[in-house]
């Protein structure tokens, strides 16, 4: 379980380390604006192999009907790696608009320690290789593309 924060439109086609602080930061703040005391969980994210499912939860911590899937071939970096708070894991998804066009939004979550962040971080990258492998043998990625360098674009930073 996790608190999501929210997701930020974010600019530009590199993504490096240390590009999701930023957008961490100005979910950070509008976050810890809005909560009183203590903010519940109010979200489950599941990373499966080619999909990440975001369960909403209620008030009482129940799954609702409500769930964002994001494709796992369409998140272009994700890290665990945030001055502002070691227990966030973001990532950063190619949002595909209804005219075609695209827009990269940060999307995070604040987990309950800087472990669990981490772990999702690696079953993210775990999700990527799955993905990856899954694509290139279905003959969606072709060998003479550089694999080295979508593999790169597939790894995940976390510190």
């Amino acid at each position: 379980q996790v608190t999501y924060l929210g997701k930020v439109s974010t600019t530009g086609m590199q993504f490096l380390s240390g590009c999701t602080e930023k957008p961490v930061i100005e979910l950070w703040k509008k976050h810890t604006l809005a909560r009183e005391d203590v903010f519940p969980a109010n979200a489950l994210l599941e990373i499966r192999p080619f999909q990440v499912w975001l369960h909403h939860l209620d008030h009482k911590g129940e799954a609702t009907v409500h769930m964002d899937t994001f494709q796992v071939a369409r998140i272009a970096y994700c890290t665990a790696d945030h001055n502002v708070s070691p227990n966030i894991f973001a990532w950063v998804y190619r949002e595909i608009n209804d005219d075609l066009s695209y827009q990269m939004d940060c999307h995070a979550v604040e987990c309950e320690s800087k472990l669990e962040a981490k772990t999702l971080a690696h079953a993210m990258m775990e999700a990527f290789r799955k993905t990856f492998h899954s694509m290139k043998s279905d003959g969606r990625i072709h060998s003479n593309s550089s694999s080295e360098e979508v593999s790169q674009e597939l790894e995940s930073d976390d510190g």
